[in-house]
């Protein structure tokens, strides 16, 4: 009947789940308050061994929820939730065994009638929802039957039963489409992640075909219509060979470990970043000695994209007056690039999960490089300051 999740920190599962379990657990404090002039009445016409055991079954669950979800967050509640639903039913299902027959006070009733439904409401933090309201239906009924026993002159049994199958089903309801909501956000979270992740793929592939594309025109293509023009000559021999290992190169997949100097990796920024703005200042500078250290293609690639994800973001979001600038430092040991603007800004832990922008398209795409990592920077009326940044192996 229980249903096990493996909760994400963080995620909206697991919020939910936080706040659900705070809200139970102070409903079992609150109710055990209440329900203690009536417990302490009515321990005499029970057998001496239910009220301890009743006790801990009914409340102890629940009132566990408020230690466990400050030291272990929501791993635990299903459980807990899963033993609220279960105590509750043992109580209830012991008390027409304990009971000696003496009426209670027919304006307290029985103790146990006072909370039914806040145990089918834990219990939909672990159970699917028809399991939920057939636990409902149940222990009010139970309990609804027990009380009806117990108080003398009894009271009419039908609007009772009613009023707290109305009243609880309304609340266990919504709990239930909360719980439920959290973990559709999460599933379609997930599979939106995925598709970015998909679509990154063939965004790749395309890079890679165009730069096959380019290969043929300017390797292959120009050999041949080098020899038909030329004949062969020691120009052509060297440029037949370069482009044939280009090309083996390009079928073994070793092309994606190949080699960027410096010259040409500030190349690939600035004409990744031109595409998206060919107005941008970038401003260069190389450390002495690191003119002839190589960078490797996938850092050069990925940071270029990252370089114009920060760009479309600051022209789309920074406003109309914003002034934007690049600027690239290299090391013997590291890249970095600095996209910054001064526009409107923005609260960067306000962006919604759902925007993938930085979370995709700059931070998991830097995240994705050995070396690699991504600092965003931001606040409102002030602009924007995206760092991408690369440290290799000294």
């Amino acid at each position: 009947m229980a249903i096990e999740r493996a909760l994400e920190p963080h995620s909206a599962a697991d919020r939910i789940l936080r706040s659900f379990g705070i809200f139970v657990g102070l409903g079992y404090v609150a109710y055990l308050v209440l329900s203690l002039p009536a417990i302490d009445a009515q321990t005499s016409i029970m057998a001496t061994w239910w009220t301890p055991l009743a006790l801990v079954t009914s409340f102890g669950p629940g009132i566990m929820l408020l230690f466990i979800i400050f030291r272990r967050g929501a791993v635990l509640v299903p459980r807990l939730a899963t033993l609220c639903g279960l105590g509750y039913l043992i109580a209830i299902g012991t008390w027409p065994i304990a009971w000696n027959g003496v009426p209670v006070d027919s304006h307290l009733g029985i103790w146990l009638c006072s909370f039914p439904g806040l145990s089918s409401l834990a219990a939909a933090a672990a159970w699917r929802a028809r399991w939920v309201f057939a636990h409902l239906l149940v222990v009010t009924v139970a309990a609804q039957i027990a009380n009806h026993a117990a108080r003398d002159p009894k009271s009419p049994l039908l609007p009772e039963l009613v009023n707290g199958l109305g009243f609880s089903a309304v609340v266990v309801g919504a709990a239930v489409m909360a719980i439920r909501t959290g973990r559709v956000m999460d599933e379609t979270r997930a599979e939106t992640f995925a598709a970015a992740a998909s679509a990154a793929a063939v965004e790749a592939r395309g890079v890679e075909r165009e730069r096959f594309d380019a290969l043929i025109h300017d390797g292959v293509m120009a050999t041949l219509l080098s020899a038909g023009n030329e004949g062969v000559n020691s120009l052509l021999r060297r440029q037949s060979r370069s482009t044939l290992a280009q090309l083996d190169r390009l079928r073994v997949g070793e092309v994606s470990s190949q080699m960027f100097d410096v010259a040409g990796t500030l190349a690939h920024l600035r004409l990744a970043a031109t595409d998206v703005d060919q107005t941008i200042r970038i401003r260069t500078s190389v450390e002495p000695g690191a003119e002839t250290i190589a960078i490797p293609a996938d850092v050069a690639r990925a940071m270029g994209a990252g370089l114009a994800e920060a760009v479309r973001n600051s022209l789309r979001h920074a406003g109309t007056r914003a002034e934007r600038a690049i600027s690239v430092a290299v090391s013997d040991i590291a890249l970095h690039v600095v996209v910054a603007d001064n526009g409107v800004g923005f609260d960067p832990a306000a962006v919604p999960p759902h925007r993938l922008g930085l979370a995709v398209s700059i931070r998991g795409r830097m995240r994705q490089l050995p070396g690699g990592s991504a600092t965003i920077e931001s606040r409102p009326d002030v602009g924007t300051r995206v760092q991408l940044s690369w440290i290799g192996a000294e």
